[in-house]
């Protein structure tokens, strides 16, 4: 008896598909990476910016007794720092969570 076509289109293993992220595959995946690696460079000076005017009003405020410019510098530093740590972790947490979906079955 011969296989209906719609029951072979549907079987498991003709749904599989794979996924191998790499962007040379595709045309301007150079400038991609370098505009990534461009901007990460921006977001690190510019947290450095913050944070290091964040530290001046945490200072300036804790100096004149002045409690909301000295929370808010602290705030700025905290904020920058958090913003540094999650720029430099961010290939690895990107790796992670792929890595993690790529176990899903």
């Amino acid at each position: 008896m011969p296989v209906a076509p719609t029951i072979l289109l549907l079987h498991p293993l003709f749904l599989a598909v794979s996924m191998t992220p790499d962007p040379s595959q595709l045309p301007g995946g150079q400038v991609l990476q370098k505009l990534t690696d461009g901007l990460g460079g921006w977001a690190l000076a510019l947290s450095l910016v913050g944070l290091l005017i964040g530290a001046a009003a945490w200072a300036l405020g804790a100096h004149s007794q002045n409690y909301q410019q000295s929370y808010s510098g602290r705030k700025a530093v905290l904020v920058s720092g958090f913003a540094a740590l999650l720029i430099g972790a961010g290939p690895a947490i990107v790796n992670f969570f792929f890595a993690t979906g790529q176990g899903v079955h």
